[in-house]
């Protein structure tokens, strides 16, 4: 190889590298258009999916989001030790299915929201609630709990047309 071919191989491979972290900033901008088209005309709320899934269990996080295609609304639960997926209907918030949650990845996320929650005095509903309420015109698209510097919090994603915004509650 030629000392010339080098740093054309090394240009290369950056452009590569650059070029790869890129084209997720433009799926996450795809994925929130496509969320932000199918959010019009979802009759339920994040609300009242939350609400429909306490028959599973404390709900401990709850997102709408784009699964196989279709808008769906997706809310963690926790009883005892067990956690629970439950989906309801965009269009009509009733349950469609509930199941344990066995994958590790979202066994972890799970966990996660329980600490949290171990540690919040105000549920996740009345959260929302107040999210919702202080920014007139949203809809509430997520709620995820976390602990920082070991105060519970929740993340709440809201949308107004086709704008997001992340606004914190505090739950303690």
């Amino acid at each position: 190889m030629t000392s010339r071919a080098v740093p054309f191989i090394l240009l290369v491979a950056a452009i590569g590298f650059l070029g790869a972290s890129i084209v997720p900033a433009w799926a996450e901008d795809a994925d929130t258009a496509a969320l932000a088209a199918a959010m019009k005309n979802a009759s339920a709320t994040l609300q009242g999916g939350l609400k429909a899934s306490e028959a599973q269990g404390t709900p401990i996080s709850a997102k709408f989001e784009i699964e196989d295609g279709k808008l769906q609304l997706s809310i963690y639960t926790m009883k005892g030790n067990d956690f629970m997926e439950v989906v309801a209907d965009p269009n009509t918030g009733a349950i469609a299915k509930a199941e344990k949650i066995t994958d590790a990845g979202d066994l972890k996320e799970a966990a996660e929201q329980k600490a949290a929650m171990a540690k919040a005095k105000t549920p996740l509903l009345t959260a929302t609630e107040a999210a919702v309420n202080a920014n007139a015109g949203s809809k509430a698209v997520s709620i995820v709990p976390e602990l920082k510097n070991g105060q519970a919090t929740a993340e709440v994603t809201l949308l107004e047309g086709t704008a997001f915004k992340k606004v914190t509650e505090k739950l303690d």
